[in-house]
């Protein structure tokens, strides 16, 4: 029942090149740095990653995309990413756009033993259709086009059908957890972690705080442990940096308005 890791490093240790990946975070706000760190130091290349964004030049998965260790990318917003773009562009790296709540509801509907699911966003466009660029070739012609999916009418109104997300292995971020895998998130931080940790197979969270068990009352958890299966507890140093990505100052004040 004792998930807690002596270190990052050794909460990653055995994750292999090829694999594929659901990483938490949105923006920069609850993104297991940590873990992508311990990861980036193991070597591991080629990987697949699912994850709403991937980071920025120098942070979050974008540590591991400047290193080109990324093979593929399954996400919804592509962010001011330039490495990112340019790697896209050039045909170095594969890339599946969906809308932001299809991916969600993915990762939900995987860590759920649900396999697909209908939904009506994308209907009429590429999404259903097909024709989406997923990787180019050098050239700038497209290599990969994204396959159509099944459409389906329910009560006269049309719907995709969208398959769910189950990943080798999950990297998310905690404001407080327990030696048993139980998850609590702060605020913004839970965005896509809670859903990434459910779709992964093996699934490692960092800890800002972590608690003995029975710490946690039982209606503070937002996660249960069954969904995770190692935890690291962060020093001080590590849960305190949290970068931001845009600081946005009022005109008519010093005091600051944050968004991340």
């Amino acid at each position: 029942m004792n998930k807690v890791r002596g270190s990052a490093a050794e909460a990653v240790a055995d994750i292999p090149d090829g694999a594929s990946l659901a990483v938490g975070g949105f923006g920069l706000s609850g993104v297991p740095d940590t873990l992508i760190r311990a990861l980036y130091a193991c070597g591991v290349g080629g990987l697949k990653v699912v994850s709403n964004n991937c980071g920025v030049d120098g942070r979050g998965l974008g540590v591991l995309l400047d290193a080109g260790r990324i093979a593929r990318v399954t996400g919804s917003y592509v962010g001011e990413n330039k490495e990112f773009a340019r790697q896209y562009l050039s045909g170095e790296l594969e890339v599946e756009l969906l809308p932001q709540g299809t991916l969600a509801e993915r990762l939900r509907a995987g860590g759920a033993g649900i396999p697909a699911f209908y939904t009506p966003a994308g209907v009429g466009t590429q999404v259903a259709r097909g024709g989406l660029p997923w990787r180019y070739a050098p050239d700038g012609t497209v290599a990969v086009a994204s396959p159509p999916k099944e459409t389906r009418d329910f009560g006269g109104r049309p719907y995709v059908l969208e398959r769910g997300i189950r990943t080798d292995y999950a990297l998310v971020r905690a404001w407080r957890g327990d030696h048993h895998g139980n998850l609590v998130f702060r605020r913004a931080a839970a965005n896509f972690n809670p859903l990434a940790a459910m779709a992964g197979r093996v699934t490692v969270a960092e800890v800002e705080e972590l608690l003995a068990p029975g710490e946690l009352a039982p209606d503070e958890v937002h996660l249960p442990g069954i969904y995770v299966q190692r935890v690291v507890a962060l020093s001080p140093e590590e849960a305190a940096d949290k970068q931001i990505e845009h600081l946005v100052m009022s005109a008519s004040s010093t005091r600051g308005t944050v968004r991340s």
